[in-house]
């Protein structure tokens, strides 16, 4: 049992638990970073109560209202029930010009912005008339009423034009809901003999948080928004189908119909189920913080344990090629040692950013893993190569996680080299007399 416990075998299989061993510890300081992101998430919620949120902006729809006759079997009247007809634009173009910036929550960046949006549309008539002879209802356009819809209004700062027809109007606060999104209105008369379009234009002053989105509420919809923020990440039902970015900023454009959408051109506005597709078909942008802090360090921990394993087979093979023997309580101390690694970077990455966090975390670990292997192993040569080899794997880690798109192509390369390597320098050794145990010295 005593010369089975000294093989080689059983030394490996103890590393191999070892390192498993490290998922324990390694696991924590995952929960660490998911602690801190949403700690992160509830400072951009504090900023967006006090600032506005993620805005969408939609309209101007026009609601008329209706009376519609509920009749039995017998033909008499049962009941009458008032409701409000929707009818959408005709064209709607829609442009958000954004001033980005940065807000502080406690140590936490979030971005924000201001911007102009001018909405200018037309309404068809021949559309009313043609969705009130098929309603098989009574219409009002006489008390009908041009409608905005917004997400949140806390970041409505100002409505700086509304003309309809070429007249000046006022946007009240209205009871009515669409969905998730707050109603604005004004009143319109809207004679339904008329042979014209009714024109409609408005300019808002906004602010929002992190994302702003447009809702395509016309048959023919052109949306256009700019920002000087150099990393979107364009949101919604479709993507831009013209877009120009650069470190200035970006400019993207989207050409929306009624055909990609989940919804026609009216519907009874107490029907929820139009309402609760309405989110579905907004376009948008967020404004992405490519490879934050928090991913970032996510992405480091994903390759924890590989790491880990490959540092104590350096270990071991320093040990076996050498003919020196370590104790499982030095292996546990060099993992630790690379475990601190994660819990320091996350903790300078918030202070310092994540490039000067991870050369100091790395620097540390090199420092002390290297120093402890010139004593472990009794051989300066050795701690320094073992360094060496540390600081490499630290290199090509950092690579990986700015490799967003090729961090896979990257890492299965480095992989199958590594293998390779360990195959090559072990190619010699006869593991077979490695389970040999030595000798025991005669006694007198």
């Amino acid at each position: 049992m005593f010369r089975w416990m000294q093989s080689i075998t059983a030394k490996v299989l103890g590393i191999g638990v070892l390192a498993l061993i490290m998922l324990i510890p390694l696991s924590q300081a995952d929960g660490l970073v998911r602690e801190r992101q949403a700690m992160r998430r509830a400072a951009s919620t504090r900023v967006a109560e006090g600032w506005g949120g993620h805005q969408t902006i939609g309209g101007l729809v026009l609601g008329v209202p209706t009376r519609r006759e509920v009749r039995g079997s017998d033909g008499k009247v049962v009941s009458v029930r008032d409701g409000t007809e929707i009818v959408l634009a005709d064209e709607l173009t829609t442009v958000a010009d954004l001033a980005v910036e940065e807000r502080h929550a406690g140590m936490y960046k979030v971005p924000v912005y201001t911007g102009e949006v001018t909405l200018r549309g037309r309404l068809l008539p021949e559309d009313l008339r043609r969705f009130a002879a098929d309603g098989g209802a009574d219409w009002y356009p006489g008390k009908a009423e041009l409608r905005l819809l917004i997400a949140d209004t806390r970041g409505l700062q100002a409505i700086t034009a509304l003309t309809v027809d070429g007249h000046t109007a006022r946007l009240s606060s209205s009871a009515a809901r669409m969905g998730p999104y707050t109603v604005l209105a004004t009143p319109v008369a809207f004679d339904p003999d008329r042979q014209t379009p009714m024109d409609f234009a408005v300019t808002l002053r906004i602010a929002g948080t992190e994302s702003f989105s447009v809702l395509p509420l016309a048959r023919t919809n052109s949306v256009r928004v700019r920002a000087p923020w150099p990393d979107p990440s364009f949101t919604g039902a479709l993507l831009p189908g013209r877009r120009s970015i650069d470190a200035k900023g970006f400019d993207a454009a989207w050409q929306v119909l009624d055909l990609n959408r989940t919804y026609g051109q009216h519907w009874d506005a107490a029907d929820t189920d139009v309402s609760d597709r309405l989110a579905a078909s907004a376009v948008g942008v967020k404004l992405y913080q490519p490879g934050g802090v928090y991913q970032q360090n996510d992405r480091a921990g994903k390759y924890g344990l590989l790491f880990i394993a490959l540092t104590f087979v350096a270990f071991f093979l320093f040990e076996v090629l050498n003919g020196l023997r370590l104790h499982p309580v030095q292996y546990l101390l060099v993992g630790a040692a690379m475990i601190s690694f994660y819990v320091l970077l996350l903790a300078l990455s918030e202070q310092i950013g994540f490039g000067a966090a991870y050369a100091v975390a790395a620097a540390a670990v090199v420092l002390i893993v290297g120093g402890y292997a010139m004593a472990a192993l009794r051989a300066r040569k050795a701690g320094m190569a073992l360094g060496g080899v540390l600081a490499l794997v630290y290199a090509i880690l950092y690579g990986l996680i700015g490799a967003e798109q090729y961090a896979l192509l990257i890492g299965s390369v480095v992989l199958v080299t590594v293998i390779g390597l360990l195959m090559y320098l072990t190619r010699r050794i006869d593991w077979y007399a490695q389970t040999t145990p030595p000798p025991m010295p005669d006694t007198p």
